[in-house]
């Protein structure tokens, strides 16, 4: 008998501590007690760096926010939209969890926001997956090399920077130099199975202009978009690069060969300088706080191969450059040492009429060598030097100053440079797939005396 009420008590005692682990906790709120620019202080309540609280406005609808740090008892908090109605001592609840953003096949053909909320009118998202927005990169043990060349359809690129399969390059352009047509002709040429396009930071009017004119209906069947405009919060625009990243890899766990083009690392840096500053960590390199250098390898080193690799995301991070000084700017240079290469687009190419306008001798592949075989990057090896040798004589040359003879390798430079520049050069219906271009490139290679 005696064992008999011990094993109901044993069972009544396991089914008590069952509901006590399923039981909702206390959420203990607190009130709003100030307001300094775009950060909100909070006092008598606690949540951890990165939860969501909400804080209630005057016309009854609550603020989302996020927790961006904390000053002795407060927390200080940031918002994730617009804040508008905000009142002194207004109520302020933690939420239990972060959540996630969906994900998923039905996100093919999208345009949807950083909170993602569809932005295109085609009605609500068919999917009931979701995932978190920041995530582990994979084991650099772990993570299978780059050994398999990637098909862009640009032929510059594909014959003299040619791309690896879960390699991640920085494009470096000033405003105006055909950016956007290039990141367009990629994601509509390029050998992958999904492309995933941020833009982040960019005039709300190029959103729709890259989607209908840029990307057109061929791109956007296989692409999916995340926008996260100029006038959206600082908080919002990081969201946003963060969930075109985690869209990539939920294609890319699955299997799939994913393009992910983010417009722009600058300003994903530049929304984190501007919650930095606005919660008064001390700026540090032209302005920019400690924190955002910290966020940039954070973000970059999630896209690459996987550890079986089946699946990869090949990364495009476009950079622009102030007074197009590429090599002064701060943000490209964190970019320049954390990325497997860079892409740099030229005005003075641009305002030739040359596109697209990449600087091949300011340009480089770190991963070209490992992909392609010893005589294609022979060819281009070729294929730079001379074009290098009448870049270095193109002022003399203008001006009818270089005296023929003078050196034999700017001479068949010369003889060279209408084959040179229009191979460099490329119509934005017209792609050129890989092995063309291998095949034009050694055809110009072995026309070059060494």
């Amino acid at each position: 008998m005696n064992s008999a009420r011990a094993a109901h008590w044993r069972e009544r005692l396991a089914r008590r501590c069952q509901r006590a682990e399923v039981a909702p906790t206390l959420t203990v709120e607190g009130r709003l007690r100030r307001v300094v620019g775009l950060t909100l202080e909070a006092e008598g309540c606690e949540a951890a760096l990165g939860a969501r609280c909400l804080v209630a406005t005057a016309a009854g609808v609550e603020l989302e926010t996020e927790v961006v740090g904390f000053s002795d008892e407060r927390l200080l908090l940031m918002p994730v939209t617009e804040m508008h109605g905000v009142l002194p001592n207004a109520r302020v609840r933690p939420c239990a969890s972060a959540g996630g953003l969906p994900v998923g096949l039905a996100l093919l053909g999208r345009v949807i926001g950083a909170d993602g909320v569809p932005l295109d009118g085609a009605g609500p998202l068919d999917t009931d997956e979701h995932a978190a927005l920041k995530r582990e990169p994979i084991n650099p043990m772990a993570r299978k090399p780059i050994d398999t060349p990637l098909d862009v359809g640009v032929r510059a690129i594909n014959a003299l920077l040619t791309v690896g399969r879960g390699q991640r390059l920085g494009l470096f352009a000033g405003s105006g130099v055909g950016k956007s047509t290039l990141l367009g002709m990629m994601t509509r040429y390029t050998d992958a199975d999904v492309v995933v396009v941020g833009l982040i930071g960019e005039r709300g009017r190029e959103v729709k202009e890259f989607v209908e004119h840029t990307l057109g209906t061929e791109g956007r069947a296989r692409a999916v978009i995340v926008a996260a405009p100029a006038d959206a919060p600082p908080l919002k625009r990081l969201r946003g690069a963060q969930y075109a990243t985690a869209i990539a890899e939920w294609f890319r766990d699955r299997g799939q060969r994913v393009l992910l083009l983010m417009d722009s690392l600058t300003r994903y840096a530049q929304a984190q300088r501007e919650i930095a500053l606005a919660i008064g960590e001390p700026p540090a390199t032209k302005g920019y706080p400690p924190s955002v250098f910290a966020l940039l390898p954070a973000l970059v080193e999630r896209a690459g191969n996987d550890a079986e690799g089946r699946g990869s995301i090949t990364a495009f991070y476009t950079v622009l450059t102030e007074g197009d000084d590429y090599r002064h700017d701060p943000i490209a240079d964190a970019a320049r040492a954390i990325l497997d290469g860079h892409i740099v687009l030229s005005r003075d190419l641009a305002e030739a009429g040359h596109y697209p306008a990449i600087d091949i001798e300011a340009s480089i592949s770190r991963v070209m060598p490992a992909v392609v075989t010893r005589d294609h990057l022979r060819s281009a090896q070729r294929f730079r030097q001379v074009y290098s040798a009448y870049r270095q004589q193109r002022d003399l040359i203008a001006v009818g100053a270089y005296q023929k003879g003078s050196d034999p390798h700017v001479d068949q430079a010369i003889a060279l440079w209408p084959t040179l520049r229009g191979f460099l050069q490329q119509e934005v219906d017209e792609p050129m797939p890989l092995t063309a271009a291998i095949g034009a490139l050694t055809g110009i290679a072995e026309g070059i005396e060494t």
